[in-house]
C-alpha cells in the first residue's frame, strides 16, 4: 500500500511536471489550472473577467492579472469602470447590492427591506429613456400567499406546497432606492382548472390559446416555493424590451417601454399587470403551453426523447449587441439538465426570434413552434447521441466533440465576440473557452480559485470545487478601462504560464 509520505510525494511531483509543461492527460481526473491553450491568431485579444469566493479578477490574455475588486459573487463591469455585485457571496440569494469604483471602494448600495421579496441570481444596470437616467433591474422572488394561488385557479390538491409559494419579480429601482417599476408572474397565469376564475381559458379555448401567459397548473410542477426559479435577465434599450429565464426550461421577452409611466408607480405596476405585460415571446419549452411533445423515456426504457424541448437549466439569456455577428438574437447557456438525452453535454445556442417555417425574417416575434423543427442527426456514429428535434429558430450552436467536455449542471454564460467567435463559461468545472464560428476551440481556460484556496493542480473533486458562475472578455478598448492603467502582474496561481499553441 502507498504510504500517506509516498503518496504526497508523488502528487507533488506530478505537480512539478504539469507546471513545467503544461500536459495532461485526455479524459483526466486531475490537471493544471490557468491557461491551457491559446491560438493568438484566431482569439479576440482583451482581457478575462470573472469573479470567484469575494474576488472579481481581470487578467490578460496568459492569465497574469491586470486588476482586481473586493466583490465577486455575479460582477457587472460598468461603463464607468465601477462594478456592480451582490451584497454577498451566494448567487442563490442576496439581500441587495453594491457598487464598488475601482479601487474598491463603496459608492452606492441598495437594499430589499420588504418581507415579501428575495433577491437572487442576476441584476443589472440600465438606462432607462423615460427616466433619461440609469436604474438597476433584478430578479426577486415575491410571496404568494395560498388564497392568493387559489384566487389564481392553481388546483387546491396542491395545496400543500402553498403554504410557502413564491413567483418571481423583476424590480426596477432608481438610484436613490426608490421602486419605480415592478413586473410579476402571478399576474400573467392562465389556467384551465376553474371556470369560476377571470384568468380561466374561456369556453372553447385551451391554454395552447395563450402563448403570451404562464400555466398556473403545469404538469408535475405545481406552484411551489421559487417556482419558477428564474437566474438570467437582460435588457435591451433599443426595444425597451426585458429577456428572463427560467431554470425550468424557458425564458421570456416582456416589453418594459409600454408597460412603464415615469413618475407613476402605481399606474406603471398595473400596466404590467395587464395584457401589455404579457409575454412577447417565449422559446424553450412548448408542452409548457401544450403546443408541443414533452420528453420522455420511451418503452423499452433505454432509449428517450427529448421531444419539443429545446433548453433544460438553461442560464444567462442575453440579446447579442448591436454591431456584432447576430446582432439582435438571443444567446443562452444550455446547461441540457431534464432533456433526457441519452449522453448529455451542455451547449451554447444562439437564437433568432423571428424566423418562420421558411426561415425568413420576419421582422417580429415568431412563436418557436410555428417556426417548425428541423432533426438534429449525430455527426458520426457511435457518439452516444440520439436524433432530436431542434428548432428552426436556433441558427447557431455549439457543443465540444469530447463527451462531457464542456458539461456544466448549473451556472453559465455566452458572449458573442467583436470577431464572431463565442465565449463561453462552464460553470461547475471552472472551465472557460473560446470558440471560432466553426467550432474550434482557440482559447481554455481552468479557474484556479477553489474553495480550498488557489491551486495549481485541480485533482478529481466533486463539481463546484472551482466553479464560476459567468465569465466574459472585455476588449482592450472598452469604454470601462478608458483612463485606467492596466500593467500585468503574476498570474493568480503566481506561477509562470506554460500552455498549448497551434
Amino acid at each position: 500500500m502507498m504510504t500517506k509520505a509516498l503518496l504526497t510525494g508523488f502528487r507533488l511531483g506530478l505537480l512539478a511536471f504539469l507546471t513545467a509543461t503544461s500536459l495532461h492527460a485526455y479524459e483526466a481526473l486531475q490537471g493544471p489550472t490557468e491557461l491551457l491553450y491559446w491560438d493568438k491568431t484566431n482569439t479576440y485579444s482583451g482581457y478575462t473577467w470573472f469573479g470567484v469566493r469575494g474576488t472579481t479578477y481581470l487578467i490578460d490574455m496568459e492569465g497574469h492579472v491586470a486588476h482586481t475588486w473586493p466583490v465577486g459573487t455575479n460582477p457587472h463591469l460598468l461603463t464607468n469602470g465601477n462594478v456592480l455585485d451582490a451584497s454577498n457571496n451566494d448567487p442563490s440569494g442576496f439581500p441587495g447590492f453594491v457598487e464598488v469604483d475601482w479601487n474598491g471602494s463603496n459608492v452606492w448600495s441598495y437594499l430589499e427591506t420588504r418581507t415579501n421579496y428575495a433577491p437572487h441570481h442576476d441584476f443589472l444596470r440600465m438606462f432607462n429613456p423615460k427616466l433619461n437616467a440609469y436604474t438597476t433591474l433584478y430578479i426577486a422572488n415575491k410571496s404568494v400567499s395560498s388564497n392568493q394561488c387559489i384566487a389564481a385557479g392553481c388546483n387546491p390538491a396542491n395545496g400543500q406546497n402553498y403554504n410557502t409559494a413564491q413567483m418571481d419579480a423583476l424590480v426596477e429601482v432608481d438610484m436613490s432606492g426608490n421602486v419605480v417599476w415592478e413586473w410579476w408572474f402571478y399576474n400573467h397565469l392562465i389556467q384551465d382548472y376553474d371556470a369560476t376564475k377571470t384568468n380561466y381559458v374561456g369556453t372553447g379555448m385551451s391554454i395552447s390559446n395563450y402563448p403570451g401567459r404562464l400555466n398556473a397548473n403545469i404538469t408535475g410542477m405545481p406552484v411551489q416555493s421559487d417556482w419558477l426559479h428564474c437566474n438570467g435577465i437582460d435588457y435591451n434599450q433599443a426595444l425597451d424590451q426585458i429577456a428572463v429565464n427560467s431554470v425550468r426550461g424557458e425564458f421570456y421577452i416582456i416589453d418594459h417601454g409600454n408597460t412603464f409611466i415615469a413618475g407613476n408607480l402605481s399606474n406603471s405596476i398595473a400596466l404590467a399587470a395587464s395584457a401589455a405585460g404579457d409575454f412577447l415571446y417565449r422559446f424553450g419549452d412548448p408542452a409548457r403551453y401544450n403546443q408541443g411533445s414533452p420528453p420522455s423515456i420511451l418503452t423499452n426504457w433505454t432509449e428517450s426523447t427529448t421531444g419539443n424541448k429545446q433548453i433544460g437549466g438553461a442560464h444567462h439569456i442575453s440579446w447579442i449587441p448591436a454591431g456584432l455577428s447576430g446582432a439582435g438574437h438571443f444567446l443562452i447557456f444550455n446547461n441540457a439538465q431534464n432533456l433526457f438525452e441519452h449522453t448529455q453535454d451542455s451547449y451554447a445556442f444562439e437564437i433568432d426570434p423571428y424566423l418562420n417555417a421558411l426561415t425568413n425574417d420576419t421582422a417580429a416575434y415568431v412563436n418557436p413552434p410555428d417556426a417548425g423543427y428541423n432533426t438534429w442527426q449525430p455527426p458520426v456514429a457511435n457518439t452516444g447521441l440520439n436524433p432530436k428535434a431542434m428548432s428552426k429558430q436556433i441558427v447557431w450552436s455549439y457543443q465540444p466533440k469530447a463527451s462531457h467536455g464542456m458539461t456544466s449542471h448549473i451556472g453559465g454564460s455566452v458572449q458573442r465576440l467583436p470577431n464572431g467567435n463565442t465565449f463561453i463559461c462552464s460553470d461547475t468545472e471552472g472551465h472557460v473557452i473560446e470558440v471560432s464560428p466553426a467550432g474550434d476551440a482557440v482559447w481554455e481556460y481552468i479557474n484556479p480559485v477553489a474553495s480550498d484556496g488557489i491551486v495549481k493542480l485541480k485533482y478529481d473533486n466533486w463539481p463546484m470545487y472551482n466553479s464560476i458562475f459567468r465569465a466574459f472578455r472585455i476588449g482592450t478598448n472598452d469604454p470601462a478601462l478608458t483612463g485606467h492603467t492596466l500593467t500585468s502582474g503574476s498570474t493568480i496561481t503566481g506561477r509562470t504560464p506554460s500552455y498549448h499553441s497551434p
